[in-house]
């Protein structure tokens, strides 16, 4: 139970109760879930709308995420380029229609290197000029301020922080 000190502002205002708290976080952390599902939902109409039915939008996101780089399949995770359990599925469904090509490292045969193929640099090319057109329409249309969203990726970080700190603490 918390009391009044813990509920009032700076200025000396009452502040929100316990359970107007409780409502914000959860209203917080369904926005942050669905918003991913959105962007992934305008991945895979990008995809349709350009007629490529042999990759998803995940994995669209995977190929973005590479980019120019030549990474193992455990750093797609380590990285945050990839949140699921089935990465093997994906950089194999990658690898089998043509979008990144696997090397095994020679110093250690049991690591193997991913990087995108030609067919993958021109997807992720797609997708770059994706989000740059919602780079102008966010920004130069006036959706959002830089500044907004400059300090809501600051917030983000913070809470991404807050939940990392509760898992190697669990507290």
């Amino acid at each position: 139970m918390s009391t009044s000190g813990e509920n009032s502002t700076d200025d000396g205002a009452a502040g929100p109760d316990d359970a107007e708290r409780m409502t914000l976080y959860r209203e917080t952390l369904l926005l942050i879930e669905r918003m991913h599902r959105r962007f992934l939902d305008v991945l895979k109409a990008e995809l349709d709308r350009s007629g490529r039915s042999d990759v998803n939008n995940v994995q669209a996101l995977i190929l973005y995420n590479i980019g120019d780089d030549e990474i193992t399949i455990g750093e797609l995770t380590y990285r945050g380029y990839y949140l699921g359990s089935n990465v093997s599925y994906n950089v194999k469904q990658l690898t089998q229609n043509g979008y990144i090509e696997q090397e095994r490292s020679e110093h250690d045969r049991r690591t193997v290197r991913v990087k995108l193929s030609e067919k993958g640099m021109a997807l992720r090319n797609d997708v770059t000029a994706l989000f740059e057109r919602h780079v102008a329409a966010l920004f130069d249309g006036r959706q959002v301020g830089y500044d907004e969203v400059l300090d809501l990726n600051t917030t983000l970080r913070r809470i991404e922080r807050f939940f990392s700190e509760q898992v190697q603490f669990r507290v």
